[in-house]
């Protein structure tokens, strides 16, 4: 389980002084709603390491992950935009950032194949729609294979028939590989077809909706 236990933080200056308490089963969702400023940004970049808490721990399946650094913490980000280097191959944009072993070209393909955008290898990745850039970050997210996901608004800017099969592709990865994923997003109908549990930030603090 992925447990944020009394996770308190507060932007030097900022007038909001967060608490965040959340729960993630292995193979499950959870997701964030919250107006713009109240912190779903802040407790992502808190679990990612860019942050550090002023108190309250952060644990996966009972070990604090505070000592560890951002490059070292067992975290994958799938952002609003795809964060792929246009002028590169769609499979060197997946290579990236996962070790050399598990990012051979056999790997990759299997990897591009499962995301259902198989043999884009060769192409730039400045020639895919915005949905085939997300299934691109996808599959390296697949190959980099750590436990916790963390989802910032990952559908924005995507074409709506578009959407419905990257949330379903997200789904089983998380299920199927016993991952623990976060997900922000202001769309209720995105929080309604992956999440397990809802939270919502008010006033800085994590309420459970469900």
């Amino acid at each position: 389980m992925l447990a944020l236990d009394a996770v308190s933080f507060r932007h030097p200056g900022g007038e909001i002084a967060y608490r965040f308490d959340m729960e993630v089963e292995p193979g499950t969702i959870a997701g964030l709603t919250g107006p713009s400023g109240s912190g779903k940004s802040t407790l992502l970049d808190l679990v990612a390491g860019f942050l550090t808490p002023l108190e309250g721990d952060i644990r996966l399946d009972g070990t604090s992950l505070l000592p560890l650094p951002p490059e070292r913490r067992p975290v994958s980000i799938l952002f609003q935009t795809a964060n792929l280097f246009a002028h590169l191959s769609v499979s060197t944009n997946v290579a990236l950032g996962v070790s050399k072993p598990a990012a051979t070209p056999e790997a990759i393909e299997r990897a591009l194949a499962e995301m259902g955008i198989g043999g884009t290898g060769p192409r730039r990745a400045a020639t895919l729609s915005g949905g085939q850039k997300q299934r691109v970050a996808l599959a390296r997210t697949l190959l980099r294979d750590k436990p916790v996901l963390l989802l910032d608004e990952p559908f924005t800017g995507i074409d709506a028939a578009a959407v419905a099969p990257i949330r379903d592709l997200i789904a089983g990865l998380v299920e199927s590989r016993g991952w623990h994923g976060i997900l922000v997003s202001h769309d209720e109908d995105d929080i309604a077809a992956l999440a397990q549990r809802h939270y919502r930030l008010e006033a800085g603090r994590t309420i459970r909706v469900r």
